[in-house]
């Protein structure tokens, strides 16, 4: 008898070297983004309530700005290493960044369950993540095609739970391909949770 596992899904986790000084200018551009965008700030109000998120108004700041051109910089080398380890075959094209923008979450702020379409990989870099930072919440992605199926255990290894929360920690990077359906669920620190989040594309 054999038992193999079929479909994995992937998640890339890391934290980014000498990160302190480099998130303490992310998050002093992040505030300062937050108090001039008014567009921003106005579609907040409704859709990213309690909360900032420049989603709407400036979602390509690794073109326009040089701490989030850094970061870009940064996040590459590591997405090389992530579609190497995905056995993509990319026929001669690249897996570029596309967009970028800041989350800035107050208490009480959440995003619920959703993908990011046209994309690739997508992913989040935590800048501050103070006491009662939400998790990230990924879904297993046969969720709609378990029909009958029993509940998992709750002592069931990761690779079998139907969610998993990945904590938000400042200075880490994680990746996933962009199909993989996830959530923030309502934070709860009294301070801002601060976080980027980027797409990248198959050109």
């Amino acid at each position: 008898m054999a038992i193999e596992t079929l479909f994995p899904s992937y998640l890339y986790k890391t934290k980014l070297p000498q990160a302190a000084k480099f998130n303490r200018e992310l998050a002093r551009e992040i505030h300062a983004l937050e108090k001039v965008d008014d567009y921003g700030r106005e579609w907040s109000r409704k859709q990213y309530v309690g909360g900032y998120s420049s989603y709407s108004s400036l979602c390509n700041l690794h073109q326009t700005s040089p701490n989030f051109a850094a970061l870009e910089k940064r996040i590459d080398a590591h997405v090389k290493k992530f579609t190497k380890a995905l056995n993509w075959n990319l026929l001669g094209r690249k897996v570029r960044m596309t967009t970028c923008w800041v989350n800035a979450m107050g208490p009480g702020t959440y995003h619920t369950l959703h993908v990011h379409p046209s994309s690739v990989l997508s992913g989040v870099y935590y800048v501050d993540a103070p006491k009662g930072s939400s998790p990230l919440k990924i879904e297993d992605p046969r969720m709609g095609l378990l029909m009958a199926s029993p509940p998992r255990k709750g002592t069931a290894p990761k690779s079998q739970q139907n969610y998993l929360l990945i904590e938000a920690q400042a200075g880490q990077l994680l990746l996933f391909e962009s199909w993989m359906r996830h959530e923030v669920p309502p934070h709860r620190g009294t301070k801002s949770r601060l976080s980027v989040s980027f797409n990248y594309e198959w050109f």
